[in-house]
């Protein structure tokens, strides 16, 4: 079970850092914009956190996209 768990972080990691280079946005961009701190943004693109909803809707509206889209493909 925790397996599963952290390959979806990963995953979900994997998937931020595309969307956030798609924008052309830095990590610290992404954490202004969302309140977060750079390292918090990092520590979920290495899979390392795992993101509240409060935090998804957050880092979506920073790279304009919806929360669908921000999770799309993470299984």
């Amino acid at each position: 079970m925790a397996q599963n768990r952290d390959k979806v972080l990963r995953d979900f990691g994997r998937h931020l850092s595309r969307l956030r280079h798609e924008a052309g946005l830095t990590q610290e961009q992404v954490a202004e914009r969302s309140g977060r701190h750079p390292n918090y943004i990092g520590d979920i693109e290495r899979g390392q956190r795992n993101p509240s909803l409060k935090v998804l809707l957050a880092i979506a509206a920073a790279l304009e996209v919806s929360l669908s889209e921000l999770v799309e493909g993470v299984e």
